[in-house]
């Protein structure tokens, strides 16, 4: 068809041409797929096989199924196996195939996971039929991805616990300079059921969304020609789920003693003055250097005078001036002492002052900062910030999404396994 309609028009419209042959390619390698997925009746000897009941199965016959692969639709015709016993039946060749329990191959649902990790389930779907000529619904992409999602956080679980259980091996490798670990969190809207009894934002007013955990480990060998930190190339992993801070605090501990934590011969956590951050800072990274956020800890002096000088945009700056500076400097035992020394009959204003000169007071060995930069470190949580509105902003919370707890997870832990570069391995060791 192709050569005849360039002897009758003289031209050749190479698109129409490369997606036509694509299609024919396809439907001769699905086939050909077909015909290599006709099982034969197994031999006498092979008509029996194990039940789950200690009884055992024994063959009834080749039954069929349609099956959806990267090539297009095929049939597989394999044996059937019945227990009299307990009357449950098996399809051995599935478990082979890796097709148990679905319609769809494993190159399919490895493409619907990819792309449903990536962007909404329905965008995901017309993705698969623009680029790899695969048609399947949203409702498939969804599930398909969420079930390989739980998979993948089942067995981090499994590892969590694990790590805790047992001493972990000491990772062999060369020393590292520098490792980070930054830890933050943002919220990610749920459905009402997820928040039943959650206290939300606006007091007397119910919780709309559930807080992500996201936490990073990174490295960093080198700085610029100003003494600025360089964080190392494609150096960043992540994990993350809604979960307690206890539990996550085992899930960023592991994560960062795969990274190499006991080679380092810097370590250093930074965070925002959450207090649940520190805690699993004080438990689980013992030793390190714990910095605050500077651009967090600036937040706090910018709402303090926003308090003091309410619609007085230049008192603000001037006021911000002269307290930035003695932060900026390390100087936190100054800076406390002249919070402390503001007075004010507004008993709202003195209770922020007395709480805003207890954070800094409490983390002033945190906000060492020009010691900090002496030793070319970061002072900033810029990564795990960027890390929230990438691995979590930019899929979790689009306009109109609303999630279950348990399939933000799966999602979530699809994500971390993606950016983190290792999902063909997981891939490889689902199949072993």
């Amino acid at each position: 068809m192709i050569f005849q309609e360039r002897r009758k028009t003289g031209r050749l419209d190479l698109e129409a041409t490369e997606m036509a042959l694509r299609s024919a390619l396809h439907h001769a390698g699905a086939t050909a797929l077909s015909k290599l997925l006709q099982f034969p009746v197994p031999a006498a000897e092979q008509r029996s096989i194990p039940c789950a009941c200690g009884q055992q199965a024994g063959y009834l016959e080749l039954r069929s199924k349609p099956v959806l692969t990267a090539l297009g639709e095929v049939t597989v015709s394999r044996p059937y196996y019945l227990c009299r016993h307990c009357h449950n039946g098996q399809f051995p060749a599935d478990g082979e195939l890796d097709i148990k329990n679905t319609e769809f191959s494993p190159g399919v649902r490895r493409m619907q996971a990819f792309v449903g990790q990536d962007r909404p389930f329905a965008h995901a779907c017309e993705q698969l039929k623009r680029l790899a000529g695969v048609e399947v619904t949203t409702k498939a992409v969804e599930r398909t991805a969420e079930a390989i999602g739980e998979d993948i956080a089942a067995r981090d679980q499994a590892e969590i616990q694990q790590a805790m259980q047992l001493d972990l091996p000491i990772i062999v490798g060369k020393p590292i300079p520098v490792l980070y670990v930054e830890v933050d969190g943002t919220g990610v809207p749920v459905v009402k059921k997820e928040t039943v009894g959650r206290q939300g934002k606006t007091e007397g007013q119910p919780a709309h969304t559930r807080e992500a955990k996201l936490g990073c480990v990174f490295t960093q060998t080198t700085w610029d020609e100003d003494g600025h930190a360089i964080r190392d190339p494609a150096s960043t992993t992540y994990v993350g789920a809604i979960e307690t801070a206890e539990q996550f605090g085992k899930r960023i501990y592991l994560e960062a003693w795969k990274r190499g934590w006991s080679r380092a011969q810097t370590k250093v956590f930074i965070g925002d003055g959450s207090e649940w951050i520190w805690n699993i800072a004080d438990q689980h990274f013992p030793g390190a250097i714990q910095i605050v956020d500077l651009f967090h800890a600036r937040q706090h002096l910018w709402d303090l005078a926003r308090k003091l000088c309410p619609n007085q945009d230049a008192e603000q700056r001037r006021w911000m001036m002269v307290h930035q500076a003695l932060l900026d400097d390390g100087k936190i035992e100054d800076l406390v002492a002249v919070l402390r020394a503001i007075d004010s009959s507004n008993p709202e204003l003195a209770d922020k002052i007395r709480i805003e000169a207890g954070y800094f007071e409490n983390n002033r060995n945190r906000m060492r900062y020009p010691k900090f930069r002496r030793q070319h470190l970061f002072v900033g949580t810029g990564v795990i910030e960027a890390g929230c509105k990438a691995l979590i902003g930019s899929r979790l919370k689009q306009s109109g999404m609303f999630w279950t707890v348990r399939n933000a997870n799966a999602i979530l832990a699809l994500r971390c396994c993606q950016f983190n570069g290792r999902f063909e391995d997981y891939w490889e060791a689902r199949r072993a």
